[in-house]
């Protein structure tokens, strides 16, 4: 039996240069490391993040307090539990912390460790990560929600809408998806540098041009696509995340402009987009208490993916909420929303099981750990959200699941969306 003989945290950094927690865990000689990232718009009911607020050094944001927990404290309950079994190491995570929100030990300590003992299962087991989790045949590749203008809380310009994202909906192969964001990409960047406008991208990768209006970076979406050779709406999809918690002030929404509106006149904002852009899939278009507005907007729409980030948050009781107020028909999913991998997949499990579609996600601050790459495949989720073609954490991700693509069958190799 594999049991683990030493768990090591340090503080390592993010994607935004900020510090977040890597923990490496052992089998004797053998290890396995995993880094946990961190959000930027994030949810009011997602689990913890402990940081030393009183770090002067670090501006408040190091993490030497979940470095000190997962060296002094997590590690002494774990040692010697077999590393192959993840519940029962996930569940002395669980009640070691024992708050609902992992406000004791913070869920980036926790997150580390979990993530850290799956990789090394599958090391030790001589498996490639994606066949260690609960799809063991017929894989498929997850569809890129390619980001490709950033706005909101990823970017300084006056963009409303945090992130327009492209999906490529008729390729038949991840190579062929990538390729197809590619284009578009280098054509978006040419035709941005036409209009005298700035290249610099966002946190999560995507051009972060100083445009105001919404339909503005639709519009140079929309000719990228048609540049490159391919139809917006069929070939290519235009894909939102609106993150709507940022844009909400007592019952109403700063969206479509800089004024704020009613749910009714929101609501017909959206629907004016979907009909003219052709918009495939729209994520947190609503509050994540504003319940009535989110069912409301379901029965309105039609062949259009209505996806819960901030309304779920990767927690179960959420998206049960969520599936009997018929909220949404997609699920966004970010381990560090709540804090292991067995809470992770008990939600995909669940998300699949009422007939969602589940999308694996990164966060704002991320690093070049690729397990959600794996995570994607091994749950055989429609589709991934890493960024854009740019910046090496985000790139890192699409580079493993090429790798990924080389041993599995070479054609229609990508998974079904509904």
């Amino acid at each position: 039996m594999a049991k683990i003989t030493k768990v090591v945290a340090r503080q390592v950094f993010d994607s935004r240069g900020f510090p977040t927690i890597e923990t490496e865990v052992f089998c004797r000689n053998i290890s396995s490391k995993a880094i946990c990232p961190s959000g930027a718009s994030t949810g009011t009911y997602e689990a913890y993040e402990k940081r030393d607020k009183n770090n002067k050094k670090y501006l408040g944001k190091s993490v030497f307090k979940a470095v000190y927990f997962v060296n002094k404290i997590i590690s002494k309950k774990i040692l010697k539990k077999s590393v192959h079994n993840q519940e029962l190491i996930d569940s002395i995570l669980i009640k070691l912390d024992n708050t609902n929100q992992k406000t004791k030990l913070g869920a980036n300590s926790i997150l580390s460790v979990s993530m850290a003992v799956k990789k090394l299962s599958a090391k030790i087991k001589k498996i490639p990560l994606y066949k260690n989790f609960f799809i063991k045949k017929n894989f498929r590749l997850p569809f890129p929600l390619m980001n490709i203008i950033n706005g909101g809380a990823h970017a300084n310009n006056g963009l409303r809408i945090q992130e327009f994202m492209i999906r490529p909906d008729r390729a038949k192969t991840f190579s062929e998806a990538m390729n197809i964001c590619y284009l578009v990409i280098q054509n978006l960047k040419k035709l941005i540098k036409d209009n005298n406008l700035s290249i610099a991208v966002g946190d999560e990768g995507g051009f972060a041009p100083m445009i105001k209006k919404n339909e503005e970076a639709l519009n140079l979406i929309v000719k990228s696509i048609k540049k490159s050779g391919y139809m917006n709406g069929r070939d290519v999809s235009i894909c939102l995340d609106v993150a709507a918690n940022e844009l909400y002030l007592k019952g109403k929404y700063s969206i479509h402009s800089n004024k704020y509106e009613s749910v009714k006149n929101c609501i017909s904002g959206y629907l004016k987009l979907i009909k003219k852009y052709k918009i495939k899939s729209i994520e947190d278009p609503f509050a994540e208490n504003d319940w009535k507005a989110w069912s409301n907007f379901l029965k309105k729409v039609k062949n259009v993916q209505i996806v819960g980030d901030d309304l779920y948050v990767t927690n179960l009781q959420r998206l049960k909420k969520g599936f009997l107020n018929m909220s949404t028909n997609t699920i966004l999913i970010k381990p560090n929303q709540i804090g292991t991998i067995t809470e992770t997949l008990e939600v995909i499990k669940f998300a699949q099981q009422i007939g969602f579609q589940t999308i694996i996600s990164h966060r704002s601050g991320d690093s070049e750990d690729t397990f959600i790459s794996d995570l994607a495949v091994g749950t055989n989720s429609t589709q991934i959200k890493t960024g854009s073609l740019c910046r090496s954490e985000r790139v890192a991700k699409y580079n493993q699941l090429l790798r990924i693509e080389q041993y599995l069958p070479k054609k229609n190799n990508m998974a079904k969306l509904k």
